[in-house]
Parts: structure tokens; C-alpha cells; sequence
């Protein structure tokens, strides 16, 4: 059975390159195209999508505003495409925040070549966001063949013994599909006075600092985007840069962390493997791993890793999860001691300490 696809985009020249290259899947079809939301509710009254494929920035009604609308009124798997700039990047993360399933980055110029490009990512993302969990996906008031190898984390940090056990107490938390929202409900429910989390979220370069401007709007702890050598502190919530690694690192009873440039693990960078590793051998019984919800399987040898060095481990349940593949993978490896659903994170996190 196709996944129909509905394409929104104020650019004639994206709206027909993506249409090409959906339509040459043989899983896709594409049953109209909108240069703006209100066109494309016209269309949508006659044939309602499996997946939108959406703008952020167009005429008449932006794509946030258009994204609110129809998750608060009909729940359907969005995927941003949008325009990668400092600028712009705020208005991504909101999206993203409304309840976008997934963000394909896109350039300013050269976009015919980008998009046709970065054709497996976007098909991926559609393929992705029509699986997903629409109640999970809702905010509250198979992947093509790789072309290059799949890397673990040995690749960035080799497995090495853990560390003596200190008083010091630290949470890494893993996601990627579905997270911006999932992280949102977690870090907002943390009271102020809470254990040092680090953060990996899969997300494109330059769009995690303003992710983490906004989080650090909402909550009573401290979230930002992690620099190499920040101290690692309680209240404060470091989340890994888009196109870097972040690992754990400690100086005697001190806890730092490294950001490092590196091939991708996992096929992401960052990769949740390269921080649960660095949890394991840095901070062992010290710490408590989270995998939430995500594509793939990054993450569940990580979240192995850190059980095996004596640290407790969490892995989201299917009911909340957006896509549970990552959480699942965990699972089926026994790397998760226990089982929780989204609501239940913070108050572990908050036990943690």
C-alpha cells in the first residue's frame, strides 16, 4: 500500500523536485501540491495525506501556524522541510516542538541539487512519519541502503573499565524521532534542583542551540547547548551540538565533556552510542541511561554498556513513544532494566539524584 504525500512549499522549483522524487518510489504517491496552507487545505478537504511534507516560511499562513492548527483539529505525520539558517532555525524548532515527526535541512541555494541529493534522508523521513504514533505525536495543552558503513562507537571512544563509584549522580537521556517533544514534556516536569543530565538528540547542525534556547525558556532548570570542556553540574541540562559527538568525560571526581568532530556512528552525529559508552566508563553505577523515542537502533548497545557497568536503565515503553525502534532495539538486547512510559522520566531522572 503507497504512502500519499502532500507537498507544501511556496517554492515551484521544490515543490517539483521533491514531486519527482517521491513519485519515483514505488511506496509514494503524491496527491497534490500547495504553494501555502490554505491552498493546500483546499486539496486536503477532498483527499486527506498519510504524510505532509511541509514548509516553514511561505505567504499568507506560515507553516507553525498551519502545523498547530492541524494537530490541535486532525493529528497527521508532518515532516518539515526548511530552510537551514540561523535565522530560521527558532521557527524550525517550534515546528518541531508543534509536533513535527522529522526536519530535513534544506539550503538557500543550490536546492535542486541538495534535495535530489538527500533523497534517501527525505524518504526515510516520509517512510518514517507514516508509522508513527499519532497520539504520541500529538503536543499537549525501512530506511534505504546505506552507501556508507554503519560505524559503532569504537570508531570515536573504545570501551575501557568504569570508573569508581562517587556521591556525584549524572542522567544521560537518548532520542532522536519524536524527542524535541518528548524532551519538552520530561525537562519541563524537572524541578530546579535535579541531577546533571546530558542530552543527545538527533537533530541537524545549528538547529540544537536554538532547541536549547527554547527549553531553557520553559524550564526551571538550566538547558543548553554543550561547549567543549563545560563542566558537567546539577540543575544544568547539556544537550550534544547537531554535527558533533558529545562524551562524558571526569578529572578526578570532577565530570566535564568532550565535543568532538568525528565520522558518524550509527550513521548519526551526535550519536546516543558515543555518549552511553562515555556514561559507562566514566561514570558507571554513577549514572542512569534513558532511550527514548527513535528510528533505528542508536543507542541500545550504548544503554548495554552502561547496564553492564552497574549504572540503572530505562528504556520508553511503545505506548509513548512517536517511533519505537530505538527503545525496542534496547529491549530486545536486555539492555533496559526497566520499561516507563514518557510521564514517568522526570520523576526517574528526579529519584536519580
Amino acid at each position: 500500500m503507497s504512502i500519499s504525500v502532500l507537498i507544501i512549499d511556496d517554492s515551484a522549483v521544490v515543490r517539483q523536485v521533491l514531486q519527482a522524487i517521491l513519485e519515483s518510489t514505488s511506496d509514494m504517491k503524491v496527491i497534490g501540491v500547495a504553494s501555502d496552507p490554505l491552498f493546500a487545505m483546499e486539496k486536503m478537504a477532498k483527499q486527506w495525506p498519510d504524510v505532509i511534507v511541509l514548509d516553514v516560511e511561505m505567504p499568507r499562513m506560515d507553516g507553525v501556524t498551519f502545523l498547530r492548527k492541524l494537530m490541535a483539529e486532525r493529528p497527521t505525520p508532518v515532516v518539515i522541510c526548511s530552510t537551514l539558517a540561523e535565522r530560521g532555525s527558532e521557527t524550525a524548532v517550534q515546528a518541531l516542538a508543534a509536533g513535527a515527526a522529522d526536519i530535513i535541512a534544506k539550503p538557500k541555494v543550490g536546492l535542486r541539487d541538495f534535495l535530489q541529493g538527500s533523497a534517501a534522508d527525505l524518504i526515510t523521513a516520509i517512510r518514517t512519519a507514516a508509522r508513527a504514533n499519532l497520539r504520541a505525536l500529538r503536543p499537549r495543552p525501512a530506511a534505504p541502503v546505506a552507501t556508507v558503513p554503519k560505524l559503532n562507537a569504537d570508531a570515536i571512544l573504545p570501551a575501557g573499565q568504569a570508573m569508581a563509584r562517587t556521591t556525584e549522580r549524572l542522567v544521560a537521556l537518548g532520542t532522536s524521532t519524536g524527542g524535541t517533544q518528548a524532551l519538552e514534556r520530561v525537562l519541563t516536569a524537572l524541578p530546579r534542583v535535579s541531577p546533571a543530565i546530558l542530552v543527545v538528540q538527533h537533530m541537524p547542525e545549528k538547529f540544537t542551540a536554538a532547541f536549547a534556547q527554547r527549553l531553557n525558556s520553559l524550564c526551571a532548570v538550566q538547558v543548553r547547548e554543550a561547549q567543549d570542556n563545560d563542566r558537567v553540574l546539577p540543575g544544568q541540562v547539556l544537550i550534544a551540538p547537531g554535527g558533533r559527538h558529545m562524551m562524558l568525560a571526569r578529572s578526578g571526581a570532577q565530570y566535564h565533556v568532550r565535543v568532538v568532530d568525528g565520522p558518524a556512528v550509527n550513521r548519526h552525529k551526535p550519536s546516543v552510542d558515543v555518549l552511553f559508552r562515555s556514561m559507562a566508563r566514566f561514570a558507571g553505577a554513577n549514572a542512569t541511561g534513558v532511550l527514548m523515542t527513535g528510528m533505528g537502533d542508536d543507542g541500545a548497545r550504548g544503554l548495554k554498556e552502561m547496564l553492564e557497568a552497574g549504572a540503572d536503565t530505562f528504556a520508553q515503553d511503545e505506548a509513548s513513544c512517536v517511533v519505537f525502534g530505538m527503545p525496542r532495539e534496547a529491549i530486545k538486547l536486555g539492555a533496559a532494566r526497566h520499561i516507563i512510559g514518557l510521564d514517568s522520566i522526570a520523576e526517574v531522572i528526579t529519584r536519580a539524584g
